[in-house]
């Protein structure tokens, strides 16, 4: 990866669902807490180097489909388990879009948000590498986005879902497999 390929202005970071009931709450994912050095990182270098930063969180109710039907209450609107972990708080100018299910984009303002802001390519970030982050790796393929997901800033609750994702990612969506080092250094 190049400074060339990668255009700052047209470019987010994308973290997905680094919340508390993730992290360390209801639905703890106990491999999470590795990837936040890097995802930090990361988020730091896109900040100087005037890429934007984007949030999809899991903000549930009650009646959604997801916690009636596939998983107990976790990351409820409101609550302390739907906030972002303090290691990556949003900072001034971020942008945050509250999701109700696996996907970033149904009855989200993600897309719009990206369009309005000439965003062209995304760095997908957080967990889980087999769900969300791979659902929404799709939908951003479909809209034609560009696709970057550096393994070492998304997680699963094995390694074999995991690389399992990174593998289905990089065929179906031709992700670009890059590191978080790397892209930091694309940008100095």
């Amino acid at each position: 990866m190049s400074a060339e390929t990668l255009k700052p202005a047209e470019t987010a970071v994308l973290i997905v669902d680094m919340l508390n009931d993730f992290v360390t709450g209801a639905l703890k994912c106990e491999r999470a807490a590795a990837i936040i050095p890097n995802i930090k990182a990361l988020l730091d270098a896109a900040r100087k180097a005037g890429a934007r930063v984007v949030y999809s969180t899991d903000a549930h109710s009650p009646d959604d489909h997801e916690i009636k039907v596939a998983w107990h209450a976790h990351a409820m609107a409101g609550t302390e388990g739907a906030e972002i972990i303090d290691e990556l708080a949003p900072k001034p100018g971020d942008h945050v879009s509250k999701k109700t299910s696996y996907s970033a984009f149904y009855g989200t303002d993600l897309d719009a948000y990206l369009r309005q802001k000439g965003i062209t390519t995304l760095i997908l970030t957080g967990v889980l590498t087999n769900c969300c982050i791979q659902y929404i790796a799709g939908e951003a393929f479909v809209r034609g986005h560009r696709l970057i997901v550096p393994p070492d800033c998304v997680e699963a609750l094995t390694e074999k879902e995991h690389t399992d994702a990174l593998a289905y990612i990089k065929f179906w969506f031709k992700a670009e497999m890059t590191d978080a080092k790397a892209l930091i250094g694309s940008w100095r």
